[in-house]
């Protein structure tokens, strides 16, 4: 089987449903906050996580099955090969925001993104399912980006942002960077989840987003696509995309923003 001519869309709205039922049965914050251990990715790894990652790698071992070969990149399990000799990426954060979901803050997502090498310039697919708006983004390389069906392009480029998301917004690492943006952007807002952050620069919602530390490829391999295809610029620190690596050790600074000059603005930040 041809691991990219699989019906990736179909799949991530499979694993919308299946989740959303997990979410539901878990519904408070006592509930989701059922700890098992330390994730591949870093992070301690909450059962709602690894329930969530379960459906995504049912999901995956159906494929294996009918004879794709591929790597499985996620947060909680790490680089798992499937098949052999896969030069295919599968690159699944099943639950981007996580405190926000443990906290049952409506804003977290499902992220994956399907590439054909390793780096971010071989996505060839990327999807983002907000689970708080109940939002679809998908993007298909060379073919645009869409909320909902609905093809997306970004705003005007404008050195001066009128909104700017942030993420990993810890104190001291806000306060420098807001030194570098100040006189330059109207407002921030902190949505919680970089996938979703990504996705609304992509929508027009936001000029552009930061995050105030690095993040990993889980994070944003299918939201850096949607933004690319929706006529956005992305920026992983000073790495040309096909540098940037969608292995799970990776961490890089990220940006995304409307076009140059937003871009610009944001780089005295970082």
């Amino acid at each position: 089987m041809d691991f990219l001519s699989a019906d990736w869309l179909a799949i991530c709205r499979r694993v919308v449903s299946a989740q959303r039922a997990i979410f539901e049965q878990a519904s408070g914050i006592e509930a989701r906050t059922e700890y098992e251990g330390i994730g591949e990715g870093g992070d301690r790894t909450l059962v709602i996580d690894r329930r969530c990652e379960d459906v995504i790698f049912s999901e995956l071992e159906k494929l294996a099955v009918e004879g794709a070969s591929f790597v499985a990149i996620s947060e909680e399990r790490g680089e798992v090969e499937f098949g052999s000799d896969g030069a295919g990426r599968v690159v699944i954060d099943p639950i981007d925001g996580s405190l926000n979901a443990r906290r049952t803050i409506p804003s977290h997502s499902l992220s994956i993104a399907v590439a054909s090498g390793p780096s971010m310039a071989d996505v060839e697919f990327g999807y983002v399912y907000d689970f708080g708006a109940g939002e679809e983004f998908v993007a298909s390389r060379g073919e645009g980006a869409s909320l909902d069906g609905v093809p997306i392009q970004v705003a005007a480029d404008n050195r001066k942002l009128e909104v700017l998301g942030v993420e990993s917004a810890e104190p001291e690492w806000m306060l420098p960077a807001l030194e570098a943006l100040a006189g330059s952007v109207y407002r921030l807002r902190v949505v919680g989840s970089i996938a979703i952050s990504a996705s609304y620069v992509a929508a027009g919602r936001f000029d552009g987003m930061l995050s105030m530390r690095p993040c990993r490829s889980v994070d944003a391999a299918a939201a850096q696509l949607i933004v690319r295809e929706a006529g956005g610029s992305i920026a992983f620190g000073d790495l040309p995309l096909s540098e940037t690596s969608l292995g799970i050790e990776a961490r890089f600074p990220i940006a995304a923003a409307s076009g140059a000059e937003a871009m610009a603005t944001l780089a005295a930040a970082v």
